[in-house]
């Protein structure tokens, strides 16, 4: 640039000359972010030391949903890292002594899947081919490379976490933390062993817990018939084999059709098994399902075993652990499920039973984990009692009443400790509190928390350590991965342990917990559960729910659709704050958004434009002008701050996709596109007056601007920030938000 473009005032000589280039982000990021770990900002311990800010500001705390160990992140992954980087680094600016946990879970029926089924694959050889400790061993060895590759990918998102903090559910800290929980609600008698009907996973030989079930809707055939040519009442069912367990017909006692029949007692030999059935009144029945009439199966129903409850009847178990027939003719017995259907309507057709047979839309239970088909079992497990009274910390034992764990859960959210945002999820979280069941916590996996119970003939010992003496043997059982992540708030903050605990007690309630909205009942729930229980007060003071990441064909983003995108990817073409940009803006809280590389792409330009804004200021502007602002600079100076005033209201309200899309119009539309443009004939112009308040104005719009974008693009703020001749500036990692 020549002397008259520049008014006079000569070539700019000092212009770093990374400005002369594209905006690169793979020769800032690795860099950057080892300079803010080595800074140790990311531990609000080491926080700059000022009056009520830094070390010395107001709590905040969040943990990191700890992803699983099953493999590497993926684009929902990138989102909540995304969200939640944007809370802790505002957090931060804003004065706030900021303290975000990270973690990794050990998904225990998860990982022992992906370990068993690699070996079986690989070796033909199965778990207890190898036996537990081998197993532990290989399982271990899958960890340790799957934590690193995550970790790794979290650094490439930006995350700036507490690295210091790093826990796993299932290291020795949490393990202490988890066999005191249990030790406390066995005391309490909220956690008892019995024998009922459990969801049963074939495929993986575990029970697995009514939310870590899938339902798939498949056409299915509904068949009518009755069970013998004497028994003058008609069923309908899709599973006409598990009929040789029955042992009761249930109606609704308002059913005219049937009321004659009830207590009467049926006998017959269906399919080659005896069986005896007594006609039971009961309101679960639905008069204008099928028949009206219901072939009560409590060994094979969670709902029939609860009838059975009700009504004192029987149960019978015809299908064992593999779903393979345990009684029945030929053709029906030692036969799979499937199988064993055909062989049963063939013999109702040969019979002149069946009555009628259609096609339905029907939900098949499937494992969330292995897709094997649930079959529901009745088996003695452990189980965590919902709907149990019990005195909460500082009741006495002789007032009456007490509470529930469900009413614990209830209360939380209805008296506005935790709130939930969006709140639609609100009605969601209790109609699922309305329906639950007792929680079925052991599992039949190797990998995982033992339960704390040992056994010496009838003895039973539940502590911390094994009894002292010979003979005791620790229960087999695992306990379900959800037991230990409940705890996660607080186990990560030290407790047990009470000296460390109440040297993080600040931190508890966390601010925020931030995790997608199909965790709601997973994790959201039990961490409130437990955390009400264990500590008397809620785990959180907000929910933030995001959606799912879904492709542009609006389908869930997996790799068996192949319509993966993978975060580590699209960084390394486009930079972090690209894919970070590109996850945020314009997606509201518990809302799905859609992503492709094309998205990405665009705020990969938006990046370079932030460049070029900064290359034009820093090569035309005087950086170093001081003074008041002309009349005209003055309001677009009052305009940028009304900006940056809403946003920042914006922002305590967790309205960052708002926020995001306001910066970037306000960046390309108004600050390129028109005020750089008036900018270049008054900085080239002959007017120094003119010019230095140009230049002021210029320097505090992007003083402004870098501040209020480094939350969500920190990498291309904190680079350009280091250019910036801002007066005992800090990284822009610590600085002081923008208004």
């Amino acid at each position: 640039m020549n002397d008259a473009n520049r008014g006079g005032q000569g070539p700019r000589p000092d212009i770093p000359e990374k400005y002369l280039k594209p905006f690169d982000p793979a020769s800032v990021e690795a860099r950057l972010y080892e300079a803010w770990e080595k800074s140790g900002y990311f531990d609000p311990d080491t926080l700059p030391d000022e009056p009520g800010r830094g070390r010395n500001g107001q709590p905040f705390s969040m943990v990191l949903p700890p992803p699983n160990v099953t493999g590497v992140l993926h684009m929902g992954s990138a989102l909540m890292l995304a969200v939640e980087d944007i809370m802790a680094r505002y957090a931060r600016m804003k004065g706030r002594k900021a303290l975000w946990i990270p973690g990794t879970d050990h998904a225990a029926i998860a990982t022992q899947a992906v370990v068993e089924k690699k070996i079986q694959k690989e070796e033909g050889k199965s778990r207890h081919d190898l036996g537990r400790d081998e197993l532990m061993r290989r399982i271990g060895e899958h960890v340790t490379a799957t934590h690193d590759a995550i970790v790794s990918q979290m650094r490439t998102m930006g995350a700036s976490l507490d690295w210091s903090r790093e826990a796993f559910t299932l290291d020795d800290k949490r393990d202490l933390a988890v066999r005191t929980a249990f030790k406390r609600m066995y005391d309490d008698g909220l956690i008892y062993r019995g024998y009922r009907v459990v969801n049963w996973d074939p495929k993986g030989q575990t029970t697995i817990s009514d939310d870590e079930i899938e339902y798939e809707a498949r056409t299915t055939k509904l068949y009518t018939f009755r069970y013998s040519k004497d028994i003058p009442i008609s069923i309908s069912t899709t599973r006409p084999e598990t009929k040789l367990g029955d042992t009761a017909i249930a109606v609704n006692p308002d059913d005219e059709r049937y009321k004659a029949f009830v207590g009467a007692e049926f006998k017959a030999v269906f399919a080659g098994e005896p069986i005896s059935l007594k006609v039971v009144a009961d309101r679960a029945v639905e008069k204008e399902f099928g028949t009206g009439a219901l072939g009560v199966t409590p060994a094979h129903s969670v709902i029939d075993w609860e009838m059975s409850q009700r009504h004192g009847l029987p149960l019978k178990q015809v299908i064992n652990e593999y779903g393979k027939m345990t009684v029945g003719m030929d053709g029906v017995k030692d036969k799979k499920t499937a199988e064993a259907r055909e062989a049963v309507v063939a013999w109702l057709r040969a019979e002149g039973l069946l009555e009628k047979e259609e096609d339905i839309e029907h939900n098949i239970s499937l494992a969330q984990r292995t897709g094997g088909v649930i079959e529901p079992l009745p088996k003695l497990q452990w189980f965590v009692a919902v709907n149990k009274a019990f005195k909460k910390q500082g009741e006495r034992t002789e007032e009456k009443g007490g509470t529930t764990l469900k009413g614990l859960m209830k209360e939380a959210v209805s008296s506005g400790a935790t709130k939930i945002i969006p709140d639609r999820f609100e009605k969601v979280y209790f109609n699922w509190i309305e329906n639950l069941r007792d929680w079925c916590i052991s599992r039949q996996i190797w990998y995982g928390h033992r339960i704390p119970v040992w056994y010496k003939g009838d003895e039973a010992f539940c502590g911390l350590e094994a009894p002292e003496g010979d003979g005791w043997v620790q229960d087999e059982d695992t306990l379900d991965t959800w037991f230990s992540s409940g705890l996660w708030t607080f186990s990560t903050l030290g407790w047990p342990d009470e000296k460390e605990f109440a040297k993080n007690r600040a931190y508890h309630p966390t601010t925020v917990l931030e995790t997608g909205s199909d965790l709601i009942f997973f994790w959201v729930a039990r961490m409130i559960l437990m955390s009400t229980y264990l500590l008397g007060e809620v785990p959180f003071r907000t929910v933030y729910f995001h959606g799912l990441v879904r492709d542009t064909k609006n389908r869930k983003i997996s790799k068996s659709l192949g319509n993966n995108i993978d975060p580590v990817d699209m960084i390394a073409r486009y930079g972090a704050d690209a894919v970070r940009m590109s996850l945020v803006v314009g997606v509201g809280p518990g809302n799905d958004s859609k992503i492709d590389e094309a998205k990405i792409k665009a705020y990969k330009l938006f990046s370079n434009k932030l460049w070029n804004i900064a290359r034009f200021v820093f090569s035309t502007a005087d950086m170093k002008a001081e003074g008041p602002l002309s009349a005209a600079d003055q309001a677009v100076m009052d305009g940028f701050r009304s900006l940056l005033a809403e946003i920042t209201v914006e922002m305590d309200e967790y309205k960052y996709y708002l926020v995001a899309e306001k910066l970037y119009a306000y960046a390309w539309r108004e600050l390129a596109d028109k005020v750089l443009e008036e900018s270049k004939p008054i900085l080239a112009g002959p007017d120094a007056e003119a010019r230095r308040s140009r230049s002021v104005l210029l320097r505090s719009v992007m003083e402004g601007l870098l501040k209020a974008l480094h939350p969500f693009m920190p990498f291309i703020t904190e680079e350009i920030w280091k250019d910036m001749p801002v007066p005992g500036k800090k990284p822009l990692i610590v600085e002081k938000w923008a208004i």
